[in-house]
């Protein structure tokens, strides 16, 4: 068993909460109040736990690349695309302006 901090206070919980300019109520000081201790108190748990010898990992479970390979492709026929656009403009597609005039 590892040496636990103080139990977690109510005030401590208000101090924080006004830290983070929060406005709590009496009735969620007390429920975050315990929330948070229990979350600490887990945290506490792991901390004692002896990793030695545990590789770090950035998922829990082996992640594999589901993706398929990159094969290169002939691309569509620009003028036959640009032949079903509603509108085009320098052998581009022409959209409506958004942002006002042109710079």
């Amino acid at each position: 068993m590892t040496d636990r901090p103080a139990r977690l206070t109510r005030d401590e919980v208000a101090h924080v909460a006004a830290l983070a300019r929060l406005e709590l109520t009496a009735e969620e000081l007390d429920l975050f109040t315990g929330q948070l201790a229990q979350v600490l108190d887990h945290a506490a748990d792991v901390s004692s736990l002896d990793l030695a010898g545990v590789a770090p990992t950035a998922h829990a479970m082996a992640v594999t690349n589901v993706l398929r390979p990159d094969e290169v492709r002939p691309g569509l026929d620009r003028p036959e695309v640009l032949a079903q656009a509603p509108s085009v403009e320098d052998d581009r597609f022409r959209v409506p302006r958004i942002l006002g005039d042109a710079p």
